[in-house]
């Protein structure tokens, strides 16, 4: 039987370009794939700011944001509808010590839509959380393929979450995910005869698990005036640990490497996984908190800063154990923030736009061979009033780095655009006569 599925980049290295609907990086391999969702587009141009709520956008990393003030156009009497819809396109250029490699992909990011109920506010929507698409090969010394590895899928997130107004400048949060998903992946590892040609029969391993499960998300949100024209910002969110179901599944291929490369099954065998006591099994998901603060003028600027800790340490998935991964606990720290010329001009359409900076700092948590795998990220944005009631188009632009060439791994140097619509409507109106 193949060994577990281990990736490891020897100093001969290649990469086939790889596109699909999710992400083309050779690190989702690991785990249950890249992480995908980061928030809106209004937060990733931020650097991935949490910690900000405000009329007319959908904040998703904090819970507490999905209620707030009524609105002086709506009379005091309520909030607006906000819809919010969003996707990216990434491309990356992977680098080793043996060469590069060019690589993009395209993916659906968030659809969801938040209504106002009083002092409550109502929110349920649509995510991919993590991502898996890599197609990786490694390289003997004589230069023929030695192992080849395949993979797609990912997990989603379907949430639905209440907020609650203490008081106008105080609320509270929470969100609950069901997380459902598919990955599946496949290896080869080639076998030679003595004078280091190809056998004509190679064995693939095929690898699937369906994960299904249940976490909570909550938040607090803070605001304070500290002067006449300045207010002060908090804002806090937690994750506890919870766990995954993976129903699993594995089989063994006999094939053979046509002229072209593509593989031509001749047998395929199910492995008994329940005699190995791996055919239901359990994949922990770590817990996470985040807290920031900023200061800002309302409606004209803003700028902040926000830790965030993952005890990705606590990860566990005993399917894939690998002898050179380990998890440590992830990190990430931002800075960001907005400026608007003049929210209210009439003669000037660009004095209203809404441009956006940031950057960030993360540890993954993911260490290979003793690397820990770390991102950099520094992005640009700019809000585009259309429609009613505050709607608007969002773009942003993110120009990033992942990963290392040390101990022959990869480095990835990305550049990722996002678009979003936020749509703002009022479903009910009190009316002044009767």
């Amino acid at each position: 039987m193949i060994k577990k599925l281990v990736v490891v980049f020897v100093a001969i290295f290649s990469v086939s370009s790889y596109a699909q609907e999710g992400t083309a990086s050779p690190y989702s391999f690991y785990g249950i794939g890249s992480l995908k969702f980061k928030g809106t587009v209004e937060n990733r141009s931020m650097g991935g700011l949490s910690i900000i709520r405000d009329s007319i956008h959908m904040n998703l990393r904090n819970p507490a944001t999905f209620t707030g003030s009524n609105l002086s156009m709506f009379n005091n009497d309520s909030r607006p509808v906000k819809y919010a819809i969003g996707g990216s396109y990434t491309s990356t250029s992977l680098k080793s010590n043996s060469g590069t490699a060019n690589v993009s992909s395209t993916t659906f990011d968030y659809l969801a839509l938040n209504f106002p109920a009083g002092k409550f506010g109502i929110a349920f929507g649509l995510m991919p959380y993590t991502a898996v698409g890599y197609k990786l090969e490694t390289e003997n010394e004589e230069g023929f393929t030695e192992s080849r590895f395949n993979g797609e899928g990912g997990l989603n997130k379907a949430f639905l979450g209440f907020a609650y107004n203490i008081t106008d400048n105080f609320s509270v949060g929470m969100n609950a995910q069901y997380n459902f998903g598919s990955i599946q992946n496949n290896a080869i590892e080639f076998r030679f005869d003595n004078d280091g040609t190809a056998l004509l029969q190679q064995s693939r391993e095929n690898n699937r698990s369906d994960l299904s499960g249940l976490n909570f998300d909550f938040g607090v949100y803070y605001k304070s005036s500290i002067s006449k024209s300045l207010e002060l910002t908090t804002a806090f969110t937690f994750t506890p640990e919870s766990n995954l179901t993976s129903q699993n599944q594995r089989s063994i291929a006999t094939i053979a490497i046509g002229n072209s490369g593509q593989e031509i099954v001749s047998n395929s065998i199910e492995v008994d996984l329940e005699a190995q006591d791996l055919s239901k099994t359990d994949l922990v998901l770590p817990s996470r908190f985040s807290i920031g603060a900023g200061i800002g003028e309302p409606r004209k600027w803003f700028f902040g800063a926000e830790y965030e800790s993952e005890q990705t340490q606590n990860f566990e998935n005993i399917l894939y154990q690998s002898a050179t991964t380990n998890y440590e606990n992830g990190s990430r720290f931002s800075l960001g923030g907005f400026f608007i010329p003049e929210y209210n001009s009439f003669s000037n359409y660009f004095k209203r736009l809404v441009y956006r900076a940031g950057m960030r700092f993360e540890n993954t948590g993911l260490n290979i061979q003793n690397e820990s795998i770390k991102e950099f990220g520094i992005s640009f944005g700019v809000g585009i009033p259309v429609g009613d009631f505050g709607s608007n188009a969002n773009l942003g632009l993110e120009l990033g780095r992942r990963g290392t060439t040390n101990n022959n791994l990869i480095q990835e140097n990305f550049i990722n655009f996002q678009i979003s619509l936020s749509l703002n409507d009022r479903w009910f109106q009190k009316r002044k006569y009767d």
